[in-house]
């Protein structure tokens, strides 16, 4: 049986004499962050409360089955000159491996019609012409234009990289260097290349990976998401653990170390400085520097001192601090192997219709009567070639929806594994309504049904301690990033913030916060000596082991 979970149990007598820097959050931006100033030497401590390291990176075993809980794909990183791919390089030592996906990486399906994103620039653009053939000039342009913002996104998130003073001095320049579409919606933008809303619902078939729908969301964050899978998506061999379990070693390398089982009560503030933390069996760790990566809220609301909370506020404008969408997962495990039971590396993105807007609606509105807003399904062990090494003869399948905290909220507070028969009664019908959409498209996979579970908000906030259950951290409406507060240097002195919520949502807008926030933290000088690293890497001849 294999073994997903990562770093060392935490105990006191464990830890080092000291520490430069403690990174609170073992999510990939605060390994990031920890792995590169390892690198320039830094002794560094990551504290994870969960029993394994990764956060969303992490692997979940049930019942000898393994899914990830949120590598579903990764975009850039089988393409070697990619910078993605040269930081986890770096990170990583050469240790982690990628596998490429099918050429047809997402399916969108709006009712009945499928229409497949190819990977390859070109491909992309034909295989949309061919089925919208009247729109080839609004689709030329749509993926010049998020070619461009993607490119051009060095410049949105510069400020982050800078010290906070010159950071925000440059944050309110930015409506002068960039045009208007990196701060209008997904839909103000893409109703100017055309009115086909067919073919804008299929252009944001992949909302589901940030969270909003294209009326809500902001387009530089669709345009990322979008170029960032144009060439195609790869899955880490070895499954989701093997990110965490091939960066840990770097940090490990230079006298640090990635614990588990270690809950953070409480950030140490003196004079308003960070000193430490304490931990929740009452010993306090210093350090030189500390840095949180669990969320801006979570930081905020529940680790920082009431006396310091004010140092980083939470308010602003209208929707510019907002927790994005909670959501289910259905974990399915099936006999079988994945070539057997027809699974590709496809992902499936299923829509009622069109609407994407009016169909999140309805849902909101009536969601025992409303179809899902969104389905989406990954085949995790159709993906990782090395999958039948560690759990032959089986496959297992995502299947993932939006949802709303409230609607479990007479179960709040009550405790994983024990919330009585009405709980199990309600992830029992909401897990039949998700399996019947899996096997109205894939039949043959019902009778090699072995095993399932469902996770709602609740096992969500269990094990990653956020503040609803909810997947992205803050939701990417453009207002968002304008916030003051949301930048790595916070006006604590030593205090820093890394991962999703610095820069954007996914696995690669955490991994720049953790870039970014290395960059804040080295000063400029060791910042360009890491850049350097960064551009000189060159793999080994010899695999590594």
């Amino acid at each position: 049986m294999a073994n997903v979970r990562t770093g060392r149990r935490y105990r006191a007598n464990r830890l080092a004499d000291s520490y430069d820097v403690l990174i609170v959050g073992s999510g990939i931006g605060g390994l990031v962050n920890a792995a590169l100033l390892s690198l320039l030497g830094q002794r560094v401590c990551v504290l994870e409360q969960h029993y394994t390291a990764g956060g969303y990176t992490h692997a979940y075993e049930r019942e000898g089955y393994e899914w990830d809980v949120g590598v579903h794909y990764i975009g850039d990183v089988h393409k070697p000159s990619s910078t993605l791919r040269r930081i986890f390089d770096v990170v990583s030592e050469g240790r982690l491996q990628w596998a490429e996906m099918d050429a047809a990486y997402d399916r969108i399906i709006l009712g009945e019609r499928e229409y497949d994103l190819i990977a390859g620039t070109e491909n992309f653009i034909n295989g949309l012409v061919h089925r919208f053939p009247d729109e080839e000039s609004a689709i030329r342009d749509y993926v010049a234009l998020i070619r461009q913002t993607s490119y051009q996104s060095s410049r949105f998130f510069a400020g982050q990289a800078m010290p906070r003073s010159l950071g925000r001095a440059y944050g309110k320049s930015r409506s002068l260097l960039l045009d208007k579409h990196f701060f209008q919606t997904t839909r103000e933008v893409l109703e100017t290349l055309t009115g086909n809303q067919e073919l804008i619902a299929v252009l944001t078939g992949q909302w589901g990976d940030y969270g909003l729908p294209p009326a809500e969301s902001s387009f530089l964050m669709h345009a990322l998401v979008a170029k960032h899978y144009l060439a195609g998506g790869a899955y880490p061999i070895g499954g989701a653990s093997a990110m965490a379990r091939s960066i840990i070693p770097t940090i490990q390398k230079s006298g640090g170390e990635v614990f588990t089982y270690a809950e953070v009560e409480q950030i140490l503030i003196e004079h308003k400085r960070a000193v430490g933390v304490r931990m929740a069996d009452g010993t306090e760790i210093r350090a030189g520097r500390v840095v949180s990566n669990a969320g801006f809220l979570p930081t905020v609301n529940r680790l920082l001192p009431e006396s310091a909370r004010a140092l980083l506020p939470s308010q602003g404008k209208d929707k510019q601090i907002q927790l994005s969408s909670a959501h289910l997962c259905l974990y399915a495990g099936f006999k079988g192997t994945p070539s057997e039971l027809g699974m590709t590396t496809t992902n499936l993105w299923i829509y009622p219709s069109e609407d994407h807007e009016g169909n999140l609606k309805a849902y909101l509105a009536t969601p025992d009567e409303a179809p899902f807003p969104l389905v989406y399904v990954s085949f995790p062990s159709a993906k990782d070639p090395d999958w039948e090494n560690r759990y032959p003869g089986k496959s297992t399948v995502e299947i993932v929806t939006v949802t709303q905290p409230e609607w479990f909220g007479e179960w709040q507070g009550t405790t994983w594994q024990q919330r009585g028969e009405n709980y199990e009664s309600k992830k029992r019908e909401l897990s039949e309504k998700l399996l019947a959409i899996l096997f109205r498209r894939m039949p043959q996979l019902e009778a090699a049904l072995d095993f399932y579970e469902l996770s709602t908000p609740l096992s969500t906030q269990f094990y990653q301690r956020n503040e609803q259950g909810e997947i992205y951290g803050l939701d990417h409406f453009p207002q968002r990033f304008d916030h003051p507060s949301l930048h790595p240097q916070t006006p604590i002195k030593d205090f820093y913030l890394t991962g999703a919520d610095v820069v954007t949502a996914g696995i690669g807008g955490a991994v720049m916060g953790g870039m970014m926030t290395s960059s804040v933290m080295l000063g400029p000088v060791k910042a360009r000596q890491m850049m350097k690293l960064l551009k000189s890497w060159q793999p080994s001849d010899e695999l590594p082991a």
